[in-house]
């Protein structure tokens, strides 16, 4: 007996839901009768006898005003029928469809059809285009819904055809094709003709998107993702779901939070994920309670059953399952009914009932034959392949008018079309010049750059020094490290010179020209300094390139403001390593008296020694990263010791790797 509680109670809901009818009825006795008018708002009275008075035609000018109003039966009730009295046909079939479309969410399903033919009917007799095609859509819904598969295409497509007629729709007709696609995707979807289902979602998507309509985005995201469960693609299914929820969180829309949760749950469930599934379900029951729609209600009670069936709860799961189906049963849910009858099947065959597991088996399968005969394939097509050539052949007119038009606009203005070529050739020209201006430019810019980096690296004060420093070996008589130094100079004035007619060198070059120069500049220094080169294992030296004598202007810097006032050791150190981003990095770090401190001696010299070859150095780095997806970069780091006090300067070049 205990198993009965919650499925009476849920056939006690069922039976509210299918009594509602009678409560409704009384209680708009009562208010007609009762003193109907007192029981609206008066701030919801003035805005009907506004808009009443003003008439207003279109779709979106009467939605924007009653938006907030239209899930009230009673206040939609009482503009219906003030529409009707003061002959105002717009605003009256506005109010029944969205009195119909509130009932079509309680799964009154015959009321709802009926309040739409109604509304249907009075835009027909005024021939009001835009509640014609929202009238038909609408009633495709429903019968959608009800499973009626052929009514609901005859609808949406007559929706969708006059719709199409206007060669510049409005927002309200514009929506309206969206919905006629999406109705169509969902069709197709219940046909399972996923293809075409998805090409149809994705052109009311696309629309959709168009109009910022974020409620329309989410619904033809969450199709979408029905097709890919439906083909096994759980994964694309998920996403898609997800990117739903999303936008339905995004604008706190309960309807669509119910909807996304119970087919995230089904996939789930197909992953033998129970636990996520079942918790996802009783978040959603309350919520989908709280709407009062069976149409999502039902689903929840199945796929609950469904999840307390893997676990090998069977007896929850029975007892979850009959609620489900007896609410879809009694609503006409075919979907929901067939989907409840095969998992009982399941069910009852795991229990070895074979008598119900059969009985549910045949129900399951009448159903499914009778979607699929009462809407074929055959008949959609159809109608889809009719609409389709009908379309052709209107373009194919049109084409032919534009065409016999624009030979005559050819002929007539030939004259027009020579001049407009001679001055298009003209411009082109023009721009070529000016590019290649620009071209020159840049090549002379860049000439300018490598004949001032030969300047900074053969500046006259450097020769100068290192030929007076071999000078006082030979004066001392020290012939041996004479000819040894020389014989550096020499090599390193040639690598300077075959470096500087390239752009790029091999990085092994580089720093072989740069161990020739701290060769060079120790001499003045009393081989004082400690120079090393440290590059990591996975750098091969002779494949990664870098621009030319780049890395001997940040040495001179770290040797004349960083060591030459420093007193104890004297070290630098480059560093090559590199990384996945696409980066060469090359860091340079003395152990010198630091930035702070050498700005201050700077300061208090007499002659001040401008550094111009970094400025010219990073204007190459630059002109470098151009032709690289990466750009470079420069850091400089000041170095501290535990106390605080400067212990040096680090540079770090981030070169793109070539």
């Amino acid at each position: 007996m205990q198993s009965q509680i919650p499925y009476n109670l849920a056939l006690a809901g069922t039976c509210f839901l299918c009594s509602a009818q009678f409560y409704i009825s009384l209680f708009f006795f009562f208010l007609f009768f009762g003193g109907y008018a007192q029981s609206i708002p008066d701030p919801f009275l003035k805005t009907v006898d506004s808009l009443v008075r003003a008439e207003p035609t279109t779709f979106y000018e009467i939605h924007r005003t009653f938006e907030k109003n239209r899930e009230d039966t009673l206040l939609m009730r009482y503009f219906a029928n003030t529409s009707a009295k003061r002959r105002y046909a717009a605003g009256e079939a506005y109010a029944l469809n969205e009195l119909g479309r509130t009932y079509r969410n309680t799964s009154q399903f015959e009321k709802a059809i009926a309040l739409h033919k109604k509304a249907l009917d009075i835009a027909e007799k005024t021939d009001h285009l835009e509640l014609k095609v929202f009238s038909l859509n609408y009633l495709g819904v429903v019968y959608r819904r009800m499973f009626s598969i052929r009514m609901a295409m005859d609808y949406n497509q007559r929706a969708l055809e006059l719709a199409q007629t206007v060669e510049k729709p409005s927002e309200s007709l514009k929506r309206g094709i969206n919905v006629s696609f999406n109705c169509i995707g969902n069709l197709y979807l219940m046909l399972k003709q996923y293809g075409p289902a998805i090409v149809y979602f994705e052109k009311s998507l696309k629309l959709e998107g168009e109009l910022d309509n974020t409620r329309g985005v989410a619904v033809n995201y969450h199709n979408i993702g029905r097709c890919f469960e439906e083909q096994g693609k759980l994964d694309l299914a998920l996403e898609n779901y997800r990117t739903s929820l999303a936008y339905d969180e995004q604008i706190d829309n309960d309807l669509g939070r119910v909807i996304c949760k119970t087919s995230i749950a089904q996939v789930y469930l197909k992953q033998n994920l129970t636990d996520e599934a079942l918790s996802l379900l009783k978040t959603a029951l309350p919520v989908a309670q709280g709407l009062g729609d069976g149409f999502l209600i039902a689903p929840v009670y199945i796929d609950m059953g469904w999840a307390q069936m893997l676990s090998g709860q069977s007896d929850k799961a029975e007892e979850n399952m009959l609620i489900g189906l007896n609410l879809a049963d009694s609503l006409k849910l075919l979907g929901a009914s067939s989907r409840a009858n095969h998992l009982l099947s399941e069910l009852y065959k795991n229990e070895r009932d074979y008598k119900k597991a059969l009985e549910h088996k045949l129900k399951a399968d009448q159903i499914d034959n009778q979607v699929l005969s009462e809407g074929s394939v055959d008949y959609v097509n159809d109608i889809i392949y009719r609409y389709d050539s009908e379309n052709a052949e209107n373009e194919m007119q049109l084409l032919a008018q534009e065409k016999e038009m624009i030979q005559r606009e050819l002929r007539t203005s030939r004259t027009t079309l020579l001049i407009s070529g001679i001055a298009l050739a003209l411009l082109a020209g023009i721009f070529y010049i000016l590019y290649r201006q620009y071209q020159l430019k840049n090549e002379k810019k860049l000439l300018t750059l490598e004949q001032s980096m030969l300047r900074s690296q053969m500046n006259p004060h450097f020769l100068f020094n290192s030929l007076n420093s071999i000078k006082l070996y030979i004066i001392n008589n020290e012939q041996k490290n004479a000819v040894h130094y020389l014989n550096k100079f020499a090599k390193l004035v040639r690598k300077i010179l075959e470096s500087s007619s390239v752009r790029e060198i091999p990085l092994a070059d580089e720093l072989e020209t740069v161990e020739l120069y701290m060769t060079i500049e120790n001499i003045r220094f009393s081989n004082e300094i400690n120079f090393d080169i440290t590059v990591d294992t996975n750098i091969d030296t002779h494949t990664v390139r870098i621009p030319s004598l780049i890395l001997q202007p940040f040495l001179e810097n770290a040797l004349w403001h960083g060591l030459s006032s420093k007193e104890g050791e004297k070290n630098i150190n480059v560093h090559i390593s590199n990384d996945k981003k696409g980066y060469t990095h090359i860091a340079i770090t003395d152990n010198g008296i630091g930035r702070a401190a050498s700005e201050k001696l700077k300061a208090n010299k007499v002659l001040k020694r401008k550094s111009v070859g970094i400025e010219i150095t990073k204007e190459r780095l630059a002109n470098f990263a151009k032709d690289y997806q990466n750009s470079f970069y420069l850091e400089i780091l000041d170095l501290y010791d535990q106390s605080g006090k400067a212990s040096g300067t680090r540079v770090v070049l981030h070169l793109p790797t070539i």
